[in-house]
């Protein structure tokens, strides 16, 4: 079950609940009792990194496999391009 931030905007309480997707978000805050309570936007705690993380592990064996970590070789920025050479004027 995820765990959902919540923060009350008439006292300012903020709090975590577990709970389902299907249950329905707390409208009484713990802190103060006012029916203020708004769920709140955060960042996922946990990140995709190594070498085995694909856009799909799913896919034919003919479809080509991008791999979502990255690594050193493919996330090196690419070299820019050379600047073309100064005209000496007479052609």
């Amino acid at each position: 079950m995820p765990i959902y931030a919540f923060a009350c905007k008439a006292c300012g309480h903020a709090f975590d609940r577990l709970q389902k997707l299907s249950d329905a978000d707390p409208t009484v805050c713990p802190a103060c009792g006012a029916e203020q309570v708004q769920r709140q936007v955060t960042a996922p705690s946990f990140r995709l990194a190594g070498s085995g993380w694909y856009e799909t592990d799913f896919k034919k064996d003919g479809d080509k496999k991008r791999n979502l970590a990255g690594d050193s070789a493919a996330s090196a920025p690419a070299p820019a391009p050379a600047a073309p050479a100064p005209s000496s004027g007479s052609d």
